[in-house]
C-alpha cells in the first residue's frame, strides 16, 4: 500500500542547449507563461495549464552536473505529453506552421489518461518530443473519464 496517490504531473524538467531560444518556443508555440527565472542556475520555469514546464541550460550550474546537452542520439526525456483543449488538428497545425514546426505526421489515436484520443507529436528546439493530445473518444453508452 502506498502512502500517497498520483494525482497529475507536477513538472517536467528538459536541459537545453539555448535557453533564451527554448523559453520563446514554449511561450509562442504551446501558450506557457513564465512563472519564475533563476539565473544563478540557469533555470527557468515555465506555467504549463496546472502543471510545470522546466528548463535548464546545460552551461548553467545545473545543467553542467547532467553532463553533455540532448542531441540525436541521446535524449534526456522520450517525450512530454500536454492534454489540450479544444483539439482541432488543422488549427493546430497551421499554429505549430506559424512557429516553422512540422508535426512528425497526422494526428493518430493514443492511449492516456483519459483513454484513447487524438494526438499530435512534434520536436522542440532541443529534439525533445511534445504530444498534444485532445480527450479521449467517448464509447457509446460510456461515461466521460473524469479529471
Amino acid at each position: 500500500m502506498l502512502p500517497f496517490t498520483v494525482e497529475r504531473i507536477d513538472h517536467v524538467v528538459f536541459r537545453v542547449r539555448d535557453l533564451a531560444a527554448s523559453v520563446a518556443f514554449y511561450e509562442r508555440v504551446l501558450g506557457c507563461h513564465l512563472a519564475r527565472e533563476r539565473p544563478e542556475l540557469g533555470l527557468v520555469h515555465l506555467r504549463a495549464g496546472a502543471s510545470m514546464v522546466d528548463l535548464v541550460s546545460i552551461d548553467g550550474p545545473l545543467g553542467r552536473i547532467g553532463g553533455e546537452g540532448p542531441k540525436a542520439e541521446g535524449r534526456n526525456v522520450d517525450h512530454l505529453c500536454l492534454r489540450v483543449e479544444p483539439f482541432d488538428e488543422q488549427r493546430i497545425v497551421a499554429h505549430l506552421a506559424e512557429h516553422g514546426v512540422v508535426p512528425r505526421g497526422p494526428a493518430s489515436t493514443n492511449f492516456g489518461a483519459e483513454g484513447e484520443g487524438l494526438s499530435l507529436y512534434f520536436c522542440d528546439p532541443d529534439g525533445n518530443i511534445i504530444e498534444l493530445k485532445g480527450p479521449a473518444h467517448a464509447a457509446p453508452g460510456s461515461p466521460r473519464p473524469s479529471r
